[in-house]
C-alpha cells in the first residue's frame, strides 16, 4: 500500500480513535476501554502493527495456501478434505482445534473472558458436484478455477487472521473462534451455521463471516430464500408403444412455462430462477419421474410466500394439461408434489450495532467506504435470532463466481485483511499490556 504523510496517518488515527470510542457498550463488564480498545491500543499497539505488518510479508504463503485449498474438492456434503486440510493449518497457527459433529473445524484463541465469543467464519463447501476440475491455473496476475474465489478467498483470509494473530502474540478480551463451516452453498441450507450458533448461541456476541473477495460492502441484511423441489411421477414406457401416455417431462415444461411468467414486484425486490431440471433415462423412452430445483428470494416474507404458492399452482396446473385429452389414461396418470428444500430467514443488524462501527473503523483505517447491502450468506442464521453479524469480502477481486471461470487476483487483498482483523479486534477489545 501506498504510504502516507505523517500528519494524515495522525488525522486518520483520530478519526478511527473517535469511531471507536463512541460504540455503545451491551455489558457492565468488562470496561468499555478494555472492550472496544481505541485507536491508540489498536493501530498504535506495536502487537496490532506486527500483526498488521504480517499480512504483507506473507502475500505467497497466503496465495499459495488459497490455491492449495481450492484444488481440494469440497462439494456440498463432501466437505471432509478440505476440513482435514483447514483442521491442519489452524493448529498449525497454533489453535486448539476440533471438528464437531457437524463438520465445522474450530479453532480457538483463548480471550481474558472466556464466557464472550466472537465467531469469524467461512465456509468450506462450494457449488461444483464431484469431479469438477478445481485445478488452478494462473493468468497474468489472476488466479483461475472454479472455487478460487468463493469460497478460496474466504478460507485463506481466515487462516491469514488467525496465524497474524498468533505471530504478533495478540490478547483479546473476548474469546475469539475460528471456523471453516459446511452447509452455506446450495442445499447445504447453512447447517454449518446453524450448528454453530445451536453450540455457541449463550456466549456469542458478534459474528464475522468472510465470504468472497472485495472490500466494497459489508452485508448487514440477510435476503429470505427458499429453494424448493418440485417432482412429477408416472408409470414410464416406450416413446412409440405407449405414445399417448401422459409424460412427466411434458407435465413440468408446462407448469415451468406458467411459472416463469409469475409477475414480481420491483420493490420489495424479489427473484426466482429455476437451476435445476432432471429426468428420463433415454431420448426413446417416457420417463417416469421428471424434477426442478428452483431458488426464490425476496426481501419480503410475503412475497416468498406468494411465490412458493405460485410453484404449486404452477405444477398442478402443468400436470392437469398434460392429462387432458388426447393422453390415454388406461396407461396410467401422473402425481406430483412441491417440497421445501431449504429455507434462509432473514434478518437485519441495528444502524448503532458496536460491530458496525468496529467496521466502520476499519474501514477508515484502510481508506475505505463500503455501502451496506442485502445478501444471503452464512450470516443470515446469527442475524435473524438478534446476534450482531456481518458479511464481508476478504479483500482482492474476484468474478465469474459458481462457474468454471471463476477468478480472484489477489492486488488489494492486504487491505482487506487489515479491514476484516481490525473489525475483528475493534469487537472483540484487548488486554491491556500492563495486566497481562
Amino acid at each position: 500500500m501506498k504510504r502516507r504523510a505523517p500528519c494524515r496517518v495522525t488525522v486518520k488515527h483520530a478519526l478511527v480513535c473517535a469511531i471507536l470510542l463512541i460504540m455503545p457498550v451491551r455489558s457492565a463488564a468488562p470496561s468499555h476501554a478494555q472492550r472496544q480498545a481505541p485507536a491508540s491500543r489498536l493501530t498504535g499497539n506495536p502487537q496490532v502493527r506486527a500483526a498488521l505488518d504480517w499480512f504483507g510479508h506473507n502475500h505467497s504463503w497466503i496465495n499459495d495456501e488459497q490455491a492449495r485449498l481450492t484444488e481440494i474438492p469440497a462439494p456440498p456434503y463432501q466437505e471432509q478434505q478440505r476440513a482435514a486440510a483447514v483442521k491442519e493449518l489452524m493448529a498449525e497457527a497454533g489453535l486448539a482445534v476440533q471438528v464437531d459433529e457437524m463438520g465445522n473445524v474450530i479453532g480457538e484463541l483463548r480471550g481474558a473472558d472466556e464466557k464472550e465469543i466472537i465467531l469469524v467464519s467461512a465456509h468450506l463447501d462450494t457449488v461444483f458436484p464431484a469431479g469438477t476440475n478445481v485445478k488452478v491455473r494462473h493468468e497474468g496476475n489472476r488466479m483461475m478455477a472454479p472455487g478460487i474465489s468463493d469460497n478460496g478467498t474466504g478460507l485463506a483470509a481466515l487462516l491469514a487472521l488467525a496465524r497474524a494473530m498468533q505471530f504478533a502474540r495478540l490478547k483479546t478480551q473476548r474469546t475469539i473462534l475460528f471456523a471453516g463451516n459446511v452447509g452455506e452453498e446450495g442445499e447445504g441450507n447453512l447447517r454449518g451455521m446453524r450448528e454453530l450458533i445451536e453450540a455457541y448461541r449463550s456466549k456469542l456476541k458478534a459474528v464475522v463471516v468472510l465470504d468472497g473477495s472485495g472490500i466494497e460492502h459489508v452485508t448487514t441484511k440477510a435476503l429470505a430464500s427458499r429453494r424448493l423441489e418440485a417432482k412429477v411421477t408416472g408409470p414410464g414406457g416406450h416413446s412409440w408403444s405407449d405414445f399417448g401416455m401422459p409424460n412427466p417431462i411434458n407435465a413440468l415444461v408446462r407448469g415451468s412455462v406458467r411459472f416463469i411468467n409469475t409477475k414480481v414486484p420491483a420493490s420489495p425486490r424479489t427473484s426466482f430462477n429455476i437451476g435445476q431440471i432432471e429426468g428420463g433415462t433415454s431420448v426413446n423412452s417416457v420417463p417416469h419421474e421428471a424434477r426442478i430445483k428452483v431458488d426464490i428470494r425476496s426481501e419480503s416474507e410475503e412475497e416468498l410466500t406468494r411465490l412458493e404458492s405460485a410453484l404449486r399452482d404452477c405444477i398442478a396446473a402443468g400436470v392437469r394439461d398434460e392429462m387432458e385429452p388426447p393422453r390415454d389414461r388406461s396407461k396410467g396418470s401422473l402425481e406430483w408434489k412441491v417440497e421445501l428444500l431449504g429455507s434462509r430467514p432473514g434478518g437485519e443488524l441495528s444502524p448503532d450495532s458496536p460491530l458496525l462501527a468496529a467496521l466502520r473503523a476499519a474501514d477508515e483505517y484502510v481508506g475505505n467506504e463500503s455501502r451496506l447491502e442485502r445478501s444471503s450468506t452464512d450470516a443470515n442464521i446469527p442475524l435473524s435470532l438478534g446476534i450482531d453479524a456481518i458479511s464481508i469480502g476478504a479483500g482482492g477481486s474476484g468474478g465469474g463466481s459458481h462457474s468454471l471461470q471463476e477468478w480472484y487476483e489477489p492486488a488489494g487483498r492486504e487491505a482487506g485483511l487489515k479491514r476484516a482483523l481490525l473489525t475483528v479486534l475493534g469487537i472483540s477489545g484487548m488486554v491491556e499490556e500492563n495486566s497481562r
